[in-house]
């Protein structure tokens, strides 16, 4: 009866130890609806457990990658930077995961009411890659966070990963508010000239009417969800805006990269950037998918680290 006893004193202390440690590192979340370009984007605010209202606090935005949602930046990013005492802001880009769809309207337009109305029959754009869009809504996030009571709209961090690794720099190149970049295995616009005869030529038949305005379904890339737009990516190449990047920038890539050429995407930024910002150049071993896996840890432990250093 005594051993019984005290086995279970000590799986009570065992599980108030449990309970305890669960309550040090619970996530404070709030749901929100972040309004980009007349569409409602879904999003998540997490807040630390020190948070306090009152106190000016740094956040980060962390956008996810070309068909990624943040469901999996909730799961498995954000819990790290907010027990390092950060806000975080994730949401899903317009037409993602449990945002509001764009519509374009289906057969000719209807006429216009008195009112400024119309009643159409429209199609949903759903799983578009579309970087003038995607960069429109990280804009539209970091106004929305910058309304937030306890943001300090001067310590804001961006946080991007593949494709977004290059929409944070062309982001962050036109405003301001940014304060600090970290940005991994990510495609800065430079890829191969053979492309882009063929962006050119679906950009020609986008005008001319013999695609749909929206592609969805056209261009699928094995293995990756969602239809490039690639009449939009034409001319999108954040590498061209890095001259304008101030602020510390972490650089981070694989050295197999398999996607496409990192030296001239990330190292090639970081090489404009380093003339006019603190700035750093880091490699891991692998190709493009390691870094979130074998080096999961060890790349956003940089990432902490790195927001830690320049907005704390």
């Amino acid at each position: 009866m005594k051993k019984i006893l005290k086995l279970f004193k000590l799986s009570s202390f065992f599980i108030l130890i449990l309970i305890l440690l669960s309550r040090a590192y619970a996530l404070e979340t709030k749901h929100v609806d972040i309004w980009s370009d007349g569409t409602r984007m879904s999003g998540d605010i997490f807040f630390p457990l020190s948070f306090d209202i009152n106190v000016p606090n740094p956040a980060i935005i962390m956008t996810h990658g070309w068909g990624g949602k943040r469901s999996d930046l909730n799961r498995y990013f954000v819990p790290k930077f907010v027990k390092a005492g950060f806000i975080v802001l994730t949401f899903d880009y317009r037409g993602w995961e449990d945002s509001d769809s764009r519509l374009v309207i289906i057969g000719d337009q209807p006429e216009i009411n008195q009112n400024g109305e119309i009643n159409v029959h429209a199609k949903a754009i759903r799983e578009v890659v579309d970087p003038i869009d995607q960069t429109r809504d990280i804009f539209s996030a970091l106004d929305f966070l910058c309304g937030e009571e306890g943001v300090d709209t001067e310590r804001i961090g961006l946080w991007g990963t593949s494709y977004s690794g290059g929409h944070v720099i062309y982001v962050a190149a036109q405003d301001d508010r940014v304060a600090a970049i970290y940005s991994q295995v990510s495609y800065q616009g430079n890829g191969r000239n053979i492309r882009k005869n063929f962006y050119r030529q679906r950009a020609i038949e986008k005008a001319r009417g013999v695609i749909d305005p929206i592609p969805q379904g056209i261009d699928i890339i094995p293995k990756l969800l969602g239809s490039p737009d690639l009449a939009k990516m034409l001319g999108y190449r954040p590498i061209d805006w890095a001259y304008k990047i101030t602020v510390p920038t972490l650089i981070v890539d694989v050295e197999q990269e398999e996607l496409f050429d990192r030296k001239k995407n990330g190292l090639s930024v970081y090489n404009i950037i380093k003339n006019n910002a603190v700035s750093k150049y880091h490699t891991f071993p692998g190709t493009h998918y390691d870094i979130y896996s074998q080096y999961f840890e060890a790349s956003t432990n940089l990432a902490v680290q790195w927001f830690v250093k320049y907005l704390k």
